[in-house]
């Protein structure tokens, strides 16, 4: 089987359901940041300091995949089957992010992304998960998507600054705080 097709050589795809659209819809926009993120949690996944998280960042990296087959769905197309998202799903970053918070100190201010190479791919992840989920806002305020689809990535991006940290911490790494300049 050939990767090309060159059906989208006219700046259009298809939906999964069949219909196509502009390379520009903001439905593609929508999952293909999505597919972004689940590159940048396989960057997180490769990290050394994270070889105890593996398994939960695959996790996530198959919800992601998930997501982007619910984004990816035709509209008023609920017959195609596609994997589904759960509630659990988002209980599972929660536990995960309780979990890291009982190791870490209280955090009294805002935190300057940095400090070692792989804190920052964990904001680098946290920014592209943001914006994910606002894409996600925008579709859905044209075009009706799961609400766990919001919720989710929305926790997601929670987790990935809880990871930053923890991560800081465990690489003894300098978590710098952001201090305002004074007037």
């Amino acid at each position: 089987m050939k990767i090309y097709t060159k059906t989208g050589d006219s700046g259009t795809t298809s939906l999964l359901g069949g219909a196509r659209v502009s390379k520009a819809h903001i439905r593609i926009e929508a999952y293909g940041t999505v597919d972004e993120l689940n590159s940048y949690i396989g960057l997180l996944r490769d990290q050394e300091v994270n070889s105890s998280r593996k398994e939960i960042l695959k996790t996530i990296q198959d919800r992601l995949f998930t997501i982007g087959a619910d984004l990816a769905t035709e509209p008023g197309k609920d017959k195609v089957v596609k994997p589904d998202l759960l509630e659990s799903d988002i209980q599972v970053l929660e536990s995960a992010m309780d979990a890291m918070d009982d190791q870490l100190p209280a955090l009294t201010s805002f935190v300057l992304p940095g400090g070692h190479q792989s804190v920052s791919f964990s904001h680098i992840a946290r920014c592209v998960c943001r914006r994910a989920e606002r894409i996600s806002i925008a579709l859905n305020d044209q075009e009706p998507i799961s609400p766990l689809v919001i919720q989710y990535l929305n926790r997601l991006s929670d987790y990935l600054f809880v990871l930053g940290r923890i991560m800081a911490q465990e690489l003894q790494a300098e978590e710098v705080k952001w201090e305002p300049r004074k007037k």
